[in-house]
């Protein structure tokens, strides 16, 4: 069961289980030149694109066409994989950590992660690899499928001297994706009577799968700006500002449905929308000092980040790519 952009558990495993050998020597094959540094800068973190904004490895753009990247086109069982999840995909990448390196703590804010769920297939793995999520620890072995709430402070800790692989595929899903997740298993549930469909390589099989072409929007609609701002007031920790903050949530909202109305997200409405938000985040900025979020985030942090860069697009259409998954 999905609320919002949370799920009720730290980690699912869907029915999926795939031949990490076989994705491994996809891998391989592909050499060391194409893998990149962490877009953040990660000490021991490297990525290798699948599918990016136009096919292009080099964009790392959260708003755009997704297209499969050269690298994916090479490897026929992995996007054999990526087609079974019955999602649509947006940003896939392989993502290594080295040995004795780390994820470090942290929550993912960006608007991308608002609606989306991030999967991971490990295909080179190790026991003593160690996913946290919210005080849950767990090893995922290789050729297993996970979701996880990236919402909730998660780390991963690779303690080995090999380098860990997995595939990590952010997606909204779809409606066979969720029919996979219903069917799915909490970490802590018992394996008794539950089984996993084995994605054998197979040359006949189908390798079509949709990508995104619409992920973020010129200007929210009142009915998505209404609900992440009530999601954040409702994650809020108790706080005698609440009421004040819901408050000016409100008034925004109301205002923001006169300029829906008005303009839709034409061009020309846009400024005003701007100003609006940007009134309401001076309005807020005094309140919300001190109010924090159940993932321990600071209220006002992530109200900034997750809404207030992308709830109306900033001239740059690259800019509000990057903002969309700005802090993940």
């Amino acid at each position: 069961q999905v609320r919002a952009l949370k799920l009720q558990v730290p980690f699912i495993q869907l029915p999926l289980l795939f031949d990490a050998g076989v994705l491994a020597q996809e891998i391989d094959a592909l050499g060391e030149s194409v893998w990149k540094p962490h877009p953040q800068g990660f000490a021991g973190n490297s990525m290798l694109p699948l599918i990016a904004v136009d096919g292009e490895p080099d964009n790392e753009a959260f708003s755009g066409r997704m297209r499969p990247t050269p690298h994916l086109l090479r490897c026929r069982y992995l996007q054999q994989s990526l087609a079974s999840l019955g999602a649509t995909v947006g940003r896939p990448r392989l993502m290594r950590l080295a040995g004795q390196a780390e994820v470090t703590r942290h929550a993912d804010q960006g608007y991308y992660w608002t609606e989306r769920v991030r999967v991971h297939v490990p295909i080179v793995t190790q026991p003593t690899v160690q996913f946290d999520c919210d005080g849950q620890t767990i090893n995922m072995a290789a050729g297993e499928c996970w979701i996880f709430d990236t919402w909730r402070q998660h780390r991963v800790l690779n303690d080995a001297v090999q380098s860990r692989i997995h595939l990590v595929c952010d997606t909204v899903g779809g409606g066979a994706f969720w029919e996979r997740v219903a069917q799915g298993r909490a970490h802590d549930a018992p394996h008794e009577g539950w089984q996993a469909l084995c994605i054998v390589p197979d040359p006949s099989a189908s390798t079509e799968f949709a990508c995104e072409a619409v992920n973020v929007p010129a200007v929210m609609s009142p009915w998505e700006l209404n609900q992440h701002l009530s999601f954040l007031l409702a994650e809020a920790l108790p706080h005698p500002q609440l009421p004040l903050l819901t408050e000016h949530a409100g008034r925004l909202i109301r205002q923001w449905k006169g300029l829906w109305a008005q303009y839709g997200d034409a061009a020309e409405g846009r400024a005003k929308f701007r100003a609006a938000f940007d009134a309401f985040a001076v309005a807020v900025r005094g309140p919300s000092q001190g109010v924090t979020l159940r993932n321990e985030m600071p209220w006002m942090q992530v109200m900034m980040v997750m809404i207030s860069r992308v709830a109306v697009a900033p001239a740059d259409a690259r800019a509000a790519g990057r903002a969309a998954g700005e802090y993940a």
